[in-house]
């Protein structure tokens, strides 16, 4: 992987979770901002639909085991 490459990053927030991302996929690509937006919110749904059922998820509730 480049190293000089720039990747846009965005953090998300509510009362519960701050979540720091960093954006890979080129959405410039996609020319209208509703569909852009669309395919964005599918890719993060994606996302957490492949975290839950990775390792690493029952790993981080884990951490909250006394």
């Amino acid at each position: 992987m480049d190293e000089n490459i720039f990747y846009p990053e965005l953090t998300l927030e509510t009362d519960d979770i701050i979540m720091e991302l960093t954006i890979k996929k080129d959405y410039s690509k996609i020319r209208d901002s509703d569909k852009r937006k669309e395919e964005f919110i599918k890719d993060l749904h994606d996302f957490i639909d492949e975290f839950s059922q990775a390792d690493e998820s029952l790993d981080f509730i884990k951490y909250y085991d006394d």
